[in-house]
């Protein structure tokens, strides 16, 4: 029940009322924007994307993935994948839990560099690595001296994959582990547990949300990257192309079916990204909000 106006709160049933009170064309205009909006810039290219590359019918698209070239970066997109996230899950929680749990100097600074790549265009991060281990740079003649491979080649894939999606773990987590604070941690460490163990059975436990969030975030961002892996990888067919570099070479070629048949993949890894958190959701709601409202 809406509290009357009164001189100790004046602006209370003012606000509520604003809040609350819009007539109903107004509700049914922003929904119908929203909704516009949603359609026009996500269900359509998704729906225009699974249409243009069953355009032809079953068979033409399970051949367009079954080309060897097709298979070589979908096995390429998945080792890179299968490399950065457990990198980035590394450095993500333990840089969170040291700005989270502890003061020292240089923290604002860490902090700044952990948002870097969300403000450096991945081709400039690309094209660092080639300066740093291309063949006319510093590293570039000991690099071949000792047989290593950096650039064109899986490990620096890997490098500029990394270097996008670090942030993603780390974000989600400190605030999270921010707002928790460090009175579960010091209540353990009273009680006799160790470091390893106040991390397993404390901290772990109640950011496991945040922590599920920020690996399906750098999963996704990992598989899709196109910016700073199409710089180092040399765009060498059926040895360096990702899916991303992939589905350019053969839209490139006008091979339309095949480019939207290996798009329509990496939306279905998304799409099942997205059931995946719906489904978790749905099974842990409550543990979730609780998680939240912690």
């Amino acid at each position: 029940m809406a509290e009357p106006v009164t001189s100790s709160n004046p602006g209370r049933y003012a606000i509520g009322s604003a809040a609350t009170a819009e007539r109903p064309i107004t509700r049914i205009i922003l929904m119908s924007v929203a909704f516009a909006f949603l359609a026009i810039f996500l269900v359509m290219p998704l729906v225009i994307v699974f249409t243009e590359a069953f355009s032809r019918g079953l068979a033409p698209f399970w051949e367009n993935l079954a080309d060897p070239d097709t298979l070589s970066a979908i096995r390429l997109t998945l080792i890179v994948a299968a490399i950065s996230v457990p990198l980035n899950l590394v450095f993500g929680v333990a840089a969170a839990w040291a700005i989270a749990k502890f003061e020292f100097k240089g923290k604002a600074f860490l902090i700044t560099l952990i948002d870097l790549p969300f403000s450096v265009s991945p081709v400039i991060s690309g094209l660092v690595y080639v300066l740093l281990f291309g063949s006319t740079s510093l590293l570039g003649p000991w690099l071949k001296m000792h047989g290593i491979v950096i650039l064109f080649a899986v490990p620096g894939i890997v490098l500029a994959t990394v270097f996008v999606t670090f942030p993603f773990v780390a974000r989600e987590l400190i605030p999270l582990m921010q707002e928790q604070g460090t009175g579960d941690e010091e209540a353990a460490l009273s009680l006799g547990a160790n470091g390893w163990q106040t991390f397993w059975f404390v901290t772990l436990p109640n950011i496991k949300w945040g922590l599920l969030y920020g690996v399906l975030l750098c999963n996704a961002r990992a598989m899709g990257e196109f910016g700073a892996v199409s710089v180092v990888s040399g765009h060498i067919r059926g040895v360096t192309n990702t899916m991303p570099l992939h589905v350019e070479i053969l839209y490139n070629e006008y091979n339309a079916v095949g480019a939207f048949a290996v798009a329509s993949l990496l939306a279905g890894l998304a799409l099942v990204t997205l059931v995946l958190k719906t489904l978790l959701e749905m099974r842990y709601g409550e543990e979730l909000a609780a998680t939240r409202g912690h």
